[in-house]
Order: structure tokens, then C-alpha cells, then sequence
């Protein structure tokens, strides 16, 4: 987990979700997209699935059920 100055006051789900959009980011200019519908890999895709768990995590904290969308 990053300690950078950038990420001073996020909590611990906030950090990973940070850390996720940026490798998501970096993997979408690797394959010159905009978007991960535009690519065929989408499906399985482990960069993909790991950033909608960080999502998820950062909107209910980690908190399992109760969480609507």
C-alpha cells in the first residue's frame, strides 16, 4: 500500500482504489482504449475485476450486505 503525500487523509479503501484506476488506466493505454468495453479481453479480464472489487470496497468500506447501488 502506497504512503505517498497524495494519499494523506484517504482511508485504506480509498488507496487501493487509487492504486486500481491507475493500473486500469495504464492498461487501457497499453492497448490504445478509452474504455474496457472497447476491448476484447473484457471478459475475465483480472485488471478489470480487481477495480470493480476496489469500487465496491470504497462506496460501503469494506461492510458486507445493506449496500445499494
Amino acid at each position: 500500500m502506497s504512503n505517498s503525500n497524495n494519499d494523506k487523509g484517504l482511508n485504506e479503501y480509498e488507496v487501493v482504489l487509487k492504486n486500481m484506476t491507475e493500473k486500469l488506466k495504464e492498461c487501457q493505454n497499453k492497448n490504445s482504449i478509452n474504455s474496457c468495453i472497447k476491448c476484447d479481453k473484457i471478459i475475465g479480464c483480472k485488471i478489470r475485476n480487481r477495480y470493480v472489487k476496489a469500487v465496491y470496497d470504497s462506496m460501503n468500506k469494506g461492510q458486507s450486505g445493506g449496500f445499494e447501488f
